[in-house]
């Protein structure tokens, strides 16, 4: 171990720095006692450090996992600008020769090198794993540590593979190091890698010079972002845009306007894309605008301002993004443009992915909407979001801080929300808690009964936002709290139940209502749009579907049904897997009507020179959840579907719901021998044949039609898919 005074010896020798940052110091002595580390430090605040500064004292050579190839170049070159040999850093990766390999592995075998940057991918390399089981490993740096987690805003599998390629070339203690993780993340880097009793060092979030604002986005966004720049002068910001398009478009607008801009993006020659950020760096061009590829590792110290044109995918993103101003301590301005049709399509292009992505990904955006649309403190949202409790009421430097909102007592409406949650025995997410006492006759709440719960209905003059925004509040006031594993299950803390037994004055602020102006929006609302983002695209599909249900004489939605091609007038499939991939269309129907849409679809992208959604992800097997295929296989042994619901934990609706998600995928199935149990066979022949001739799959009009009195919703469903399974499949 080294003394203090040794340490910053060291340090002055090596770095040039006479004093260490925050907890730099206790995180290196950690690392240096050979201990596994985890260090959760914002943007700027020198994690770096606490993995060069050790591997350099400490025996044999250091292995730092790093995601991007030009940050771990940027690192390299840094590190060696320390030191008076430049083998004492290196990388590994794709961008090397052979030759260039050959000289890094002399280097490390020599013992020149004390830093070795790896990226994942590279790491799992069988010749690389042999090499580096020869060497003296001084510890593992694990970089960016939030890509191990789905729950993380860049999350690459490939990350996962870590820990078992550590254990496989040689055990040795690991840092994990991020800018950027909720406690759910956190909890996931260290399950997954092994080192749940790390030592945990964690820095404070809060930027204070930061100023946090989220502005309506209208039709007018673009003259406002132009007009904003144009009062800053020349100081130097960054524009975030979901899309590369959108890169290029608001670009192009700006230059015309006598900015002086650049776009970057994923999709631009790596010259070009260098280019443009050195531009930036070099403060020839004032603004830079981008995809979330550009600013990792990008260290610009005095940038003024960052803009979201669109709402990011999650929180940590956001906070990322924005963390990038405003890195000397000086002023930095974080304007975010919000929109509820943003999220809606972003919601739209997550349809095709497996459905626990799905999940995740749903639960990221409901807390970006959260954040946007809250009338409480930015700062205080977004510390909670990260595990940090700010204990000021007013930070004096975001916009809801600047123009405070009426406060109304919440004291009666959060009793009866803290009641209903141990009703429901605390396993239950904020939505369903809202849906009861709205009086929401859900399946899930009919299920459980719920419905009949002393609190159905209780607040059901009440507005939906409101009882959002009081939980959310009463979490953040330590009242309620999401459990980490079950991520969104509501439980009452301590403080909660001492609340219900002495209520007290709950003071709560209303959220921001947002007009919903937005007319060049890719998704419509109302006037018979539809929720497609390209609804040429979407016409061209039901056009082409209604001629194949002519000629083959079933109706229309026997092929496929409206979400399926709206989902395909969004994500563009262009393949057989991608189709797949798209909501209700399974293997079987891909192959079966699969080829005449994907060339509607193909020629309309061509024609239009449409760029296709940026994290459409092509699986080449469909993702079938365990549940559905174990129905199928109880189906096939002929085992009564009330048995099977039961066995299942499952009410005869959901079972119900999860047997036609199965056919209208594509799956044939048989279910006439509990049909011919359970229904007279002139009931099944008299449903069959409304099905053979109607216009919809719709379990209203069928009911109207055949009359309420005779047919209930479980008959008509069960004859329904015995129908799609025999025609459509």
């Amino acid at each position: 171990m080294f003394s203090h005074s040794e340490l910053k010896a060291h340090l002055k020798h090596h770095f040039g720095f006479d004093t260490f940052k925050g907890n730099q110091e206790a995180i290196i002595q950690n690392v240096l006692a050979e201990k596994d580390t985890f260090v959760l430090m914002p943007t700027g605040g020198g994690k770096s450090l606490c993995y060069q500064l050790p591997s350099l004292l400490m025996e044999g050579t250091a292995i730092v996992i790093s995601p991007l190839i030009a940050l771990m170049k940027n690192q390299v070159d840094a590190m060696r600008n320390f030191s008076e040999e430049d083998g004492v850093a290196h990388f590994l990766n794709s961008s090397l020769t052979k030759q260039a390999i050959d000289d890094v592995k002399a280097d490390i075998l020599s013992g020149k090198t004390k830093l070795l940057y790896v990226a994942p991918e590279s790491l799992t390399k069988e010749d690389n794993i042999e090499f580096l089981k020869q060497i003296k490993i001084s510890f593992y740096a694990v970089d960016e540590a939030h890509c191990i987690s789905e729950w993380g805003h860049d999350f690459r599998p490939e990350y996962r593979r870590i820990h078992p390629i550590v254990s496989e070339i040689g055990t040795a203690p690991l840092i994990a190091l991020t800018a950027t993780a909720t406690p759910k993340v956190q909890h996931d880097i260290q399950k997954n890698l092994g080192m749940l009793d790390a030592t945990v060092f964690k820095s404070s979030f809060n930027r204070e010079n930061l100023y946090y604002e989220v502005r309506n986005k209208t039709n007018e966004v673009n003259k406002e972002i132009i007009k904003y720049i144009l009062s800053q002068g020349n100081k130097s910001g960054i524009i975030y845009c979901l899309s590369r398009k959108k890169v290029e478009e608001l670009a192009a607008t700006l230059q015309v306007n006598g900015i002086s801009c650049l776009p970057y993006h994923a999709g631009m020659e790596s010259a070009v894309r260098t280019e443009n950020q050195d531009k930036f760096l070099m403060e020839e061009v004032q603004i830079i605008v981008a995809t979330i590829a550009f600013g990792m590792g990008i260290d610009k110290p005095d940038v003024r301002f960052v803009i979201h044109y669109d709402m990011p995918k999650s929180l940590e993103g956001y906070y990322q993004e924005t963390g990038r101003s405003g890195r000397d301590g000086g002023e930095g301005q974080c304007i975010a443009f919000y929109s509820h049709k943003d999220l809606d399509k972003l919601r739209k292009f997550m349809q095709g992915k497996p459905i626990a992505e799905q999940e995740i990904g749903n639960q990221l955006l409901a807390e970006t909407q959260t954040y946007a649309e809250s009338s409480l403190c930015r700062r205080k949202l977004l510390l909670y979001y990260f595990g940090e409790q700010y204990k000021q009421d007013n930070c004096g430097n975001c916009d809801n801080c600047m123009k405070p909102k009426k406060t109304i007592d919440g004291q009666e409406l959060l009793v009866l929300i803290l009641e209903t949650i141990i009703a429901v025995r605390e396993k239950f997410k904020t939505e369903h808690i809202v849906d009861i006492l709205k009086g929401n006759e859900t399946p899930d709440v009919k299920s459980y009964h719920h419905n009949e719960l002393e609190n159905f209905e209780a607040a059901s003059d009440e507005d939906e936002r409101l009882l959002h925004t009081i939980i959310r509040q009463a979490m953040i006031s330590g009242l309620i709290t999401k459990e980490i594993e079950n991520y969104g299950l509501l439980k009452i803390t301590p403080a909660g139940k001492a609340f219900m037994k002495k209520p007290s004055e709950f003071l709560v602020v209303k959220d921001i209502e947002f007009d919903e102006e937005d007319e060049d929006s890719v998704v419509k609302s109302g006037g018979g749009g539809t929720s497609a983002a390209d609804d040429v695209l979407f016409s061209f599909l039901k056009d082409l579907r209604k001629k194949m249900s002519k000629k083959l004489e079933v109706p229309p939605f026997v092929i496929f049904q409206d979400p399926s091609l709206e989902a395909m007038a969004t994500t563009y499939p262009i393949t057989m897997e991608e189709l797949q991939n798209i909501p209700g269309v399974g293997q079987g129907k891909a192959k079966r009507y699969g080829e005449e849409f994907l060339k509607v679809i193909k020629e309309h992208v061509k024609e239009n020179e449409i760029i296709r959604p940026e994290d459409l992800r092509v699986r080449t097997v469909a993702n079938k959840s365990k549940l559905k295929v174990s129905i199928i296989q109880a189906i096939d042994r002929k085992i009564a579907l009330d048995d099977l619901a039961e066995s299942k934990g499952l009410d005869m609706l959901e079972l119900l719901d999860e047997i036609e998600a199965i056919v209208y995928s594509g799956t044939k199935i048989n279910i006439n021998y509990f049909l011919n149990e359970v229904m007279e066979a002139d009931k099944i022949e008299e449903i069959f044949e409304y099905f053979s001739t109607a216009e919809t799959d719709k379990i209203g009009p069928a009911l109207k039609e055949l009359g309420e009195d005779d047919f209930d919703e479980i008959e008509v469903r069960l004859v329904r898919i015995k129908f799609l399974s025999e025609i459509g499949n």
